[in-house]
């Protein structure tokens, strides 16, 4: 089994730590929180699971990491604290352990965005201790990397590669993506959040389309990026509390790759806080929200994923899609080359632990399924 520490249980954390306590590929070691209030308590009730654990949760991240685990799972918000998000990176890194990640989003593809002075120190650590990091999710992550590539990859040519995140984040539960990230609830085109400010969006999903182009052998002239916000027609009462009328109740934003002024790579979000906002944007596949691939070449297609859940509704699915790709990518993670690795350098994740947890229903636990 591959010992693993998990840091953060929040949406994402919470779900990816359950899978970590039931997966026989994996052995618990530790458990840190930032929550004074989670802080003793066991793994299995933090993770919603009628289980003791006998792993305790610990706001100490050097003391967690003193059990020398393979690898670690980390789940903390970064987008409003980046550089210590980094710094934990970094100490994750320099304890021995390979790191799998959703958070600090630019890790996931960092040439092109960093300098080389801020990548040389992850690169050089992972060196220096014979360890990986793998930092994805599933918008920036698998929605528009492994899904485009794997449609992509029976075309005979394309032209233009699209990927669409359209949801209503009604029920979506965090504050502060909601408020203070995509700022919804302040007055449209005034006070904008930290996700619409010059440069942000390009930042954050630039790193997909470096990477898609990448992995097409593109080089892009440029990145463009637009939004619009759309304004509450009245009070409207979500899962994080009270949008004001006049206050913003849906955005949509772009973000596109340019080679010779065509966009020819394109991330494309809607999201909604009630599904009658805003009728001429894109609308989801299914009730709820969906995830889109739209290629334009030949063959051309529409790919529409709609993820569902027997534990939670269409937000608490996608959720569970970004911390199952985490923490799934594990093995492969532990056993690359050390640096910075990405879907382009790890073999194609499939669902091989995952069959045999089910299926096998953990009998003898070290069966194989024929």
């Amino acid at each position: 089994m591959i010992r693993v520490v998990h840091v953060a249980t929040g949406n994402v954390g919470r779900i990816a730590l359950s899978q970590l306590i039931e997966d026989p590929r994996f052995e618990l070691v530790g458990l840190v929180v930032s929550s004074p209030d989670k802080v003793g308590r066991d793994a299995g009730e933090l993770a919603g699971l009628d289980v003791v654990t006998g792993v305790t949760a610990t706001d100490d991240l050097a003391a967690a990491l003193e059990a020398r685990p393979d690898c670690a799972v980390y789940c903390a918000l970064a987008e409003t604290r980046f550089f210590e998000a980094l710094d934990d990176i970094k100490t994750l890194l320099a304890s021995g352990a390979n790191v799998v990640a959703t958070s600090p989003v630019p890790l996931l593809y960092p040439w092109g965005l960093f300098p080389d002075s801020m990548i040389d120190p992850f690169e050089e650590l992972c060196r220096e201790h014979d360890v990986s990091l793998f930092v994805t999710g599933v918008d920036p992550g698998w929605a528009n990397d492994v899904l485009p590539f794997a449609v992509a990859s029976t075309c005979q040519s394309v032209e233009q590669v699209r990927c669409y995140e359209i949801a209503d984040y009604a029920t979506y539960d965090g504050a502060p993506v909601m408020f203070d990230v995509m700022g919804f609830g302040r007055p449209v085109g005034e006070d904008l959040p930290m996700l619409f400010q010059p440069g942000m969006l390009a930042s954050a999903w630039g790193v997909s389309l470096r990477l898609l182009a990448r992995g097409f052998g593109l080089e892009l002239d440029e990145i463009t990026e637009w939004f619009e916000q759309e304004p509450a027609p009245e009070e409207i009462e979500v899962a994080v509390g009270t949008i004001p009328k006049g206050g913003v109740a849906a955005v949509r934003f772009r973000i596109a790759g340019v080679v010779a002024g065509k966009e020819v790579l394109v991330v494309d979000h809607t999201t909604r806080l009630r599904p009658d906002l805003r009728p001429d944007w894109p609308q989801a596949a299914q009730e709820g929200g969906s995830y889109r691939v739209e290629i334009k070449g030949e063959p051309s297609y529409v790919v529409d994923v709609c993820p569902t859940s027997r534990k939670g509704d269409h937000n608490y699915a996608a959720i569970a899609l970004a911390a199952g790709r985490v923490v799934n990518a594990i093995p492969d993670v532990v056993t690359a080359p050390a640096g910075i690795r990405t879907p382009l350098d790890l073999p194609l994740t499939t669902a091989k632990g995952v069959f045999a947890t089910t299926l096998g229903h953990r009998r003898d636990e070290k069966s194989e399924i024929n």
